[in-house]
This record gives structure tokens, C-alpha cells and sequence, in this order.
């Protein structure tokens, strides 16, 4: 049973990223928006703790501040990591303890929001966004570097996007999320949104009527050998020159491929109570947003809309959306094309991360209504994604997927009417269902205690996962049951 779109209407079927990694423009700008931060705050830091007797959790090393993605060199099997503000550190041994040697820094690159990292062989790719027109507005960019032991780093310009415009807001999300296809031949990109539910979002002025546009809620394609291309800010050229591969996607902070080679992506939903999709993601489909977020329509697209909370249980008073009044009567909001269906998110079954605001406006839980939803809790911020596509895991885990999340109900006043969980590692048991030719999940917590988890990567039966914070992160390494040599075989 699937829930059904909204309280607002059943005529359409069907990652608010953490501001720790949303992307959002400079100091002088957020300021401008008291209700909310776009950096973390310091946080006293906790051990994660396992919730299964076979799972061992050890501290692997200290990192630099605001790190944000994990990476393993395909050649070398060294560690690396990226921060927000444009660094790429190498893990090196020194007096028997892993330290931090920076090896590529902003002024090699120029992305000033670096969000985006992943290797191919030994070329490291990294992505995120420029600043242009005065810090009013933007490009996406993404260069690689060789990272090779006996020679500096080289880099190579991808691609840059013409310019579009920024925002006043913490929601500007930016480039971020890379995977390689399996076969090695082309890089997938996630852009995020520019806004949070598909509003104007016109910077003051700077850009009149600037919602999402051709650059931004979509996942590219492109070769792994591409050469300073220009990305243009249009969809019908974006399409015909192959590089448009799905759209429709709010944010999709990480992406990964599983044992069968299909590509999977867990999405950040607005301030509306939403939940957090993981999609199924195929080449030319349509995953709905702004008009479909979370297998709930957004209310936004009706002329009719007058947001009030007393009225609409989903709509949350204390949000930044409410506050900041982007929740609003929008008459132009743009109509769903003629003819364009939407592609549902993965459907969970429980029995965990399957709370959700019901027709009633009173807050469910999945395992007692029989309900399942797309697919994670509202405002948890799933991130993380990675697959056992070595199958090294024990027969309960092996060829499984994992995802983080890193918002906690306790310290979210979104997520709060719905659990006091979050900030853990959920196993995912995903079953393909023909009916639907869409995947389930089964969901379980087998972690948590994480302090702001924003990546992770899988090594044998080896989870490391690197925390963001203020002043110094942690890895920490998760050994999960590995396979017996009778059950590898």
C-alpha cells in the first residue's frame, strides 16, 4: 500500500539539505537571513554507538574542519577528503597515527564551494560552483586532478556551465554529488535547486523572477575524458548534446550504483513534510519536483494556496520557509507540461525511517498503518549512499545498500514531531518489484550517535565514515559482518 499524494489533491501520482552542505553564498548574505545559519555549529562530540552485538565501531582519524566527502585512491587504496572551502587532504602515516597532508587547494582549482569529489583510477574529479556578477551570481564547474605519488597534481577543466543567478537564501544548493558508471566511461553530476520548493528566488531583485532553471534539480552525464565544455542554460541543448541524463530532482546530495549496475540517489526534501526520497534513477525520467516532493504534491502550485499553518498540519511555523515567507499565494507558480509523468521514489516498508504526517495532519509510523512511504523520514537529510557491490559483507548484508542520515529529531525542530532518531547508518534490504517496475526497502538502524555524518565509503566489510564540524571531524571505521569463505562461495 503507498501513501496517497496529499491532502490537497490525488490528481498527480508521484535534502532541506543540513545547512552544514547546502550551498549558500557568502558571509554578508547569509547574515541576511537570521532565522537560519548556513555553517553548523560546534557540537560536543559523541561515540556512535552500534545497535547489533556483531558490529565493532573504532575512531580511524582526526580530520580538518568542514569535511565533507571520503575518498579511497582506486591504485593506492590511500585515503582522501575534500572540505567545503575547496581543500583535498591525503591521509599519511606519521609516528604510527594518520595525519593530514593538504595537497590541492582553492586557488588550484577556483571552486569556492567545493562539494563534489570522487576518483577514476587515479584521477580525482571534484565539482562545486564559482562565483560571478559580484557574488550575485554563480557557474558550476568540474576539473580532475591526476593524483599520482611522484608528481604534483595536474589539473584538467571539465566543464563550466554559463552563468545563472544566485540567491539570498541558505537554499542555493549548488553542484555536489559525483559517481562513476560502473564501465568507467562517464561521470554522473547531481545540481541541486536554487530554491527550496520551487519559489521566485530573485536575489532582490538581481535576477526578476528567477525560479529553477535548465542548470539546477538535475543529474548530468558526462564522458570521463570531456574538455572545457560550456554547459549552456538550455534543456532542449543540454538533451540533444547528451549530457542531460534525469531531472526533477530536488537534491540529490549522493548518488551510487548497486550490484545490478542501477544508479540509486537520496534526495533532500523542503521545509514542507515532505518525506526524504531515494529515487531509482533512469536516463530521461522525471522525478517531479517542484510539484511532486516525497510522494506529497507541493501546495505552492495551486492558485489558491494561502499558507497557514493552523490550517495545513504540513506546513511547520517555526521553518525557515514559513519565517522567511517563501511559503506564499504564487498565482505564476508554472503548470506540470502536458503529458509529463512522474517517477516515484523508492517505496520503504519499515521498519525503521518510515514515520510520516498523514492525511489527518497527526504524525504515523509505517510498521502500524501498513503504509509505505518515499522513503525516509521527513527532514532526516539521507546521505551517504554506498552499495556491498563487492559482495563482502555476511549473507544478511552482502550485495545490500547503507545510507546515513544526519539530521537528529531532538536538534530539528522539523523533524521533532516525528522521532527523536536520526544521525545514523540504516542497512537497506531493496527488492525489485515488477508490478510497479519500482524497488522497496526494508530499513533498519544499526547505528547511531553519529555527530553530522556527511560520507561514507565501503572497503571489504569496512564502512568508513567522515563527520563535518566547525573545528576538527572524525573518521570512524564500522566493521560490519563479513562473509565466511563458504558463503563467498
Amino acid at each position: 500500500m503507498q501513501i496517497k499524494p496529499s491532502i490537497f489533491s490525488i490528481g498527480l501520482l508521484s535534502l532541506l539539505i543540513v545547512s552544514s552542505v547546502s550551498y549558500a553564498q557568502n558571509d554578508s548574505k547569509a547574515k541576511e537571513e537570521k532565522t537560519v545559519t548556513t555553517r553548523l555549529k560546534p557540537v560536543i562530540q559523541s561515540t556512535p554507538k552500534p545497535l547489533r552485538p556483531d558490529i565493532l565501531i573504532e575512531k580511524f582519524a582526526d580530520v580538518q574542519a568542514n569535511a565533507v566527502r571520503l575518498l579511497i585512491h582506486p591504485v593506492s587504496g590511500d585515503f582522501y577528503y575534500t572540505t567545503f572551502e575547496g581543500g583535498v587532504f591525503h591521509l599519511t602515516k606519521k609516528d604510527g597515527s594518520l595525519v593530514s597532508e593538504k595537497i590541492i587547494s582553492l586557488e588550484d582549482h577556483g571552486i569556492n564551494k567545493l562539494q563534489g569529489a570522487v576518483f577514476a583510477g587515479s584521477e580525482l574529479f571534484l565539482c562545486g560552483n564559482t562565483i560571478e556578477n559580484n557574488n550575485r551570481g554563480t557557474r558550476g564547474k568540474l576539473v580532475r586532478f591526476s593524483i599520482t605519488p611522484k608528481n604534483k597534481p595536474s589539473l584538467t577543466v571539465v566543464f563550466n556551465t554559463e552563468p545563472y543567478g544566485l540567491n539570498a537564501t541558505t537554499w542555493d544548493h549548488g553542484w555536489n554529488a559525483l559517481e562513476m558508471s560502473p564501465d568507467g566511461r562517464y561521470i554522473f553530476v547531481n545540481s541541486g535547486s536554487r530554491t527550496g520548493h520551487g519559489e521566485i528566488q530573485d536575489d532582490k531583485g538581481v535576477y526578476p523572477n528567477a525560479r529553477d532553471n535548465a542548470l539546477t534539480t538535475k543529474i548530468f552525464r558526462i564522458p570521463v575524458d570531456a574538455q572545457n565544455l560550456v554547459l549552456p542554460n538550455d534543456s532542449d541543448k543540454l538533451k540533444s548534446a547528451g549530457y542531460l541524463y534525469a531531472e526533477g530532482i530536488r537534491n540529490a546530495y549522493d548518488m551510487a550504483f548497486d550490484l545490478s549496475n542501477n544508479l540509486f540517489a537520496v534526495v533532500n526534501s523542503s521545509d514542507y513534510d515532505h518525506s526524504e526520497d531515494m529515487f531509482w534513477v533512469r536516463q530521461g525520467r522525471h522525478y517531479g519536483f517542484p510539484w511532486i516532493m516525497g510522494g506529497i504534491e507541493n501546495p505552492q502550485q495551486y492558485p489558491d494556496f494561502m499558507p497557514d499553518p493552523k490550517k495545513d498540519p504540513f506546513l511547520n511555523a517555526a521553518s525557515h520557509g514559513m519565517l522567511m515567507k517563501y511559503f506564499r499565494n504564487d498565482p505564476d507558480f508554472p503548470k506540470v507540461p502536458e503529458g509529463l509523468k512522474f517517477n516515484p521514489g523508492v517505496q520503504n516498508l519499515g521498519p525503521d525511517a518510515n514515520e510520516y504526517r498523514g492525511h489527518s495532519g497527526k504524525i504515523l509510523d509505517g510498521d502500524n498503518t501498513g503504509v509505505s512511504i518515499s522513503t525516509f523520514t521527513a527532514h532526516s537529510s539521507p546521505l551517504g549512499l554506498v552499495f556491498d557491490t563487492k559482495r563482502k559483507l555476511s549473507n544478511e548484508f552482502k550485495g545490500d545498500g547503507f545510507v546515513l542520515r544526519n539530521t537528529i529529531g531532538t536538534k530539528s525542530s522539523l523533524m521533532k514531531p516525528f522521532t527523536d532518531q536520526g544521525r545514523d547508518l540504516l542497512h537497506l534490504d531493496m527488492s525489485y518489484d515488477k508490478l510497479s517496475d519500482n524497488y522497496f526497502v526494508k530499513t533498519t538502524r544499526i547505528v547511531d550517535s553519529f555527530n553530522n555524518p556527511t560520507d561514507a565509503v565501503l572497503l571489504g566489510n569496512s564502512l568508513y565514515i567522515i563527520e563535518y564540524d566547525a573545528k576538527v571531524g572524525s573518521i570512524w571505521k564500522v566493521t560490519l559482518p563479513g562473509g565466511s569463505k563458504k558463503e563467498k562461495k
